[in-house]
């Protein structure tokens, strides 16, 4: 297979490469005038001409530089609330300078003549395979939400609300370190996001769940004193209509004590059309149902809001609490119609939804952390408590018209859902003076999801009366201890590596009363070991190899076995037979300045997709999530950077190989093909004066063994200019121009032939603006969430 070869040769050029001369490494550790380590963004500048050769971020304030070809250079740093600091080098033939500690004064500190000519790059790679992706400056900033903006992010996609990552799967998301849910996601000003990490090789220390995390990580603006920001987002798209945006978040600090708060409503139009066919071709069971269902979603008040305290007991020590809620309030319609034909002749139907749904959703955090050393060893122990609530209640009205006759039903779906959770962990770091570190800890999570549905049905305006069919109601109840062990450390020849193991017991009970009653419990152990080697030659090549494994839980009403209406034909409803997925992936890597390049196998057993399946009804079906036998995927990526004067570009290509197997529902089998994706993020400054951007990606089809997706793409274009003294940034955007990022696709089971074609309000015209106030400092806010993965299965 030419993957197999494209993954020898990487591993052949990972242990063959040679040095090919001598080249120059810089490091140093930052520090505030208070002896603080600072978090800062430091810029390597080729001299005389200040063209930007290498950026990173480095939050700990130790800044390393590798692959320095130049003999001269400048090391441009910079923190938020001090000024910025360059510093002259000359590098002469030394291999390894060491610049001690660098002091950020109030003041700036300049090398005259020295302009910088150029961008901080947007992607950076680190040594264990981890993505950096940089915010600030981008088009990425003018996104209108951070929804918007890790769609909109190299590698990251979005398909049925879900966000992943290429050639992996759905990712956990978190902000600064702690979990969240999509909902609190939504909260997020953009205008505070630094960058987002795309961690694809977690360590033992993060859950097993998920295939892969993403970090958002905001900028570090909590001073002595008040800070804060005004951002106000206006969307509109002829396809949904209008969307209006408005956060605010305020930082205070005095002494040791810094407090926090932010809020977030969003108001307007959203919508979404699916339009399905299935086909039976057999002349004995012959049906065609041509389906559309139109959700014009209203979002009456969809409020995210949150507030937090801590004390800083000395440094890199805290106690911390946190609150985080929200409401989302929608109305609206959800309108369908199907024309059906069958062996019997043809007959239209239509429904009229008019929704009204409530969710109230409150989480809170209290933190401990007591610094054991100057090292950074430390003790941690942090608990969580969260409640989701759902209350529902569907109008629907159904018109059937079957040869002359006329049928009118009127139905009352009524649904009530509470999810509480509740964790607790503890974590011990030890760190080396080496630069080894060791890590261990444990975790409890205990999650109780009940939840009941009351269908009620009315023929021609009679009164409503329950339907036992589609009426149930669920208890879930699941407990998972954990504990892990960590290692990261370094060896001679410049090679870093991490190995970890963690365990985790399962143990849940299910009852249910949908179709006749089931009761269902069972425990499970598994453990899931990873690990990573690189190693940095001198001519700045780093080459890596890893291996992580994962698992997958249901999500907790994917098990809910209740009914969610969509026609009279179609239902959605969860399976509490769902297993988790396991995953195991092998990944290897070479990474040159901005040039990364990576390929990898991924093995999935109990792989969870969805599929339509037919119901009790000659003519129904069903909407519900299943597990295939397994899933092999293998994939090659390439991405670079490369900046000019006035032009800032990254690219991205993949090409990824995915073979699904079912031995259960007879699903028709097709050839597996490559995917192609493809993504280009451009930045032009026109004279100093304003920025134009360009970003573009392109997912080509698939064919996955038993799934064909169709092609998507999305151009979108934006112009930003700040005002004064970069206080006021003001964005215009145009969103997925031609409207092509549709999900599409096709595939065959049970004897039927399903295409469906889902169009989302993604073309939009935008503008935003943000107001930042007050004067920076840098103390950062520490909360961690203990209920990381629960939480994400929890929507």
């Amino acid at each position: 297979m030419k993957f197999s070869g494209i993954i020898i040769l990487i591993t052949f050029l990972f242990s063959q490469t040679s040095i090919a001369q001598n080249r120059c490494t810089i490091s140093g550790r930052v520090v505030n005038v208070g002896q603080q380590p600072v978090a800062v963004y430091a810029r390597l500048l080729a001299l005389p001409d200040s063209m930007l050769l290498q950026g990173a971020p480095f939050e700990n304030g130790r800044v390393t530089f590798s692959g320095i070809e130049h003999q001269l250079v400048a090391l441009r740093l910079s923190s938020v609330g001090l000024s910025d600091t360059l510093l002259l080098i000359r590098c002469e033939g030394r291999t390894q300078i060491d610049l001690g500690t660098i002091l950020l004064h109030e003041h700036v500190q300049a090398l005259a003549g020295v302009t910088i000519r150029g961008q901080a790059p947007l992607v950076t790679q680190g040594a264990n395979g981890t993505t950096e992706i940089q915010i600030t400056g981008s088009i990425l900033a003018g996104s209108t939400s951070a929804t918007e903006l890790l769609e909109r992010s190299p590698g990251i996609t979005f398909t049925e609300g879900r966000v992943g990552v290429i050639g992996r799967g759905e990712a956990l998301i978190f902000l600064n370190g702690q979990a969240i849910t999509y909902e609190q996601m939504a909260a997020i000003p953009v205008a505070r996001i630094a960058r987002v990490e795309v961690i694809l090789n977690p360590s033992a220390r993060y859950d097993a769940e998920g295939k892969a995390v993403i970090n958002i990580i905001t900028k570090s603006v909590t001073v002595s004193g008040t800070t804060g920001s005004v951002t106000q987002q206006y969307a509109y798209t002829r396809f949904a209509g209008s969307e209006l945006n408005t956060l605010a978040d305020l930082q205070y600090m005095h002494n040791r004590l810094s407090l926090e708060a932010n809020y977030a409503l969003e108001t307007g139009n959203e919508r979404e059309v699916l339009h399905t066919t299935r086909t039976r071709p057999s002349p004995t069971e012959y049906l065609h149902s041509d389906l559309t269902t139109d959700w014009q979603r209203k979002m009456r008040n969809y409020s995210n809001f949150g507030a937090g305290a801590q004390l800083n007991l000395k440094e890199n020590s805290y106690i911390s609490l946190t609150y985080k809620g929200n409401l989302n309030s929608q109305g609206g319609s959800q309108n369908s119609s199907n024309a059906l034909t069958d062996i019997s002749g043809m007959s239209f139907y239509q429904s009229w939804v008019a929704k009204d749904e409530k969710r109230w959703n409150h989480a809170v955090t209290l933190n401990f952390q007591q610094a054991l050393d100057t090292l950074g060893s430390a003790l941690f122990v942090g608990t969580q408590y969260a409640r989701f609530q759902t209350d529902q209640h569907d109008r629907i009205r159904e018109n059937s018209l079957i040869s002359d006759s006329t049928a009118v039903r009127n139905l009352l779906n009524d649904v009530l859902i509470r999810i509480n959770i509740s964790s607790t962990q503890a974590d011990y770091t030890k760190a080396f003076r080496n630069g080894g570190k060791f890590e261990t800890g444990a975790k409890f999570s205990y999650a109780d999801n009940g939840s009941g549905t009351d269908f009620l049905v009315s023929v021609e305006d009679g009164p409503l009366l329950p339907d036992q069919g589609l009426s149930s109601h669920f208890r879930y109840v699941e407990k998972v201890p954990a504990a892990y062990l960590s290692y990261q450390g370094k060896m001679k020849g410049n090679v870093q590596f991490g190995a970890g193991a963690r365990g985790e017991w399962t143990n849940y009970i299910l009852n249910t009363t949908a179709r006749g009653g089931q009761d269902i419990g069972n425990s499970y152990f598994n453990v899931f070991p990873n690990l990573f080697v690189s190693k940095n030659f001198a001519n700045g090549l780093l080459s890596r190899i890893s291996y992580v494994s994962k698992i997958t839980r249901p999500r907790y009403q994917a098990l809910n076995p209740f009914v969610v209406y969509q026609d009279p034909f179609t239902t959605i409803e969860g399976n509490p037979n769902l297993q988790p997925e396991k995953i195991h992936t092998f990944e290897t890597g070479l990474q040159y300045k901005q040039l990364d390049v990576r390929a990898s196998y991924t093995y999935t057993k109990d792989k969870i997709n969805g599929a339509a399946l037919r119901g009790d009804a000659p003519n129904s079906y069903v909407l519900k999530g299943i597990n295939l036998a397994k899933e092999y995927a293998l994939l090659l990526t390439a991405s670079a950077t490369f900046n000019l004067h006035w032009w800032s570009t990254t690219n991205t290509i993949t090409v990824s190989h995915n073979k699904l197997i079912d031995n259960q529902y007879s699903f028709e089998i097709i050839k597996p093909k490559p995917q192609f994706y493809g993504y280009t993020s451009n930045t032009f400054d026109v004279n100093h004066l304003f920025k134009i951007q360009l970003m573009a990606w392109y997912l080509g089809e698939r064919s996955q063994g038993l799934y064909y997706n169709f092609s998507r793409s999305t151009v979108t274009v934006g112009v930003e200019r700040d005002f004064f003294k970069n206080a006021l940034k003001i964005r215009l955007t145009a969103n997925d121009i031609f409207h092509q990022s549709q999900v599409h696709g096709k595939y065959s089971v049970g004897q039927t032939d399903i295409y469906y074609h889902r169009t989302y309000s993604t073309a939009f015209f935008g503008i935003s603006a943000a107001y930042r106030f007050g004067r920076l400092g840098k103390v950062t806010f520490n909360s961690k969430s203990t209920g990381e993965t629960e939480q994400n299965r929890a929507r």
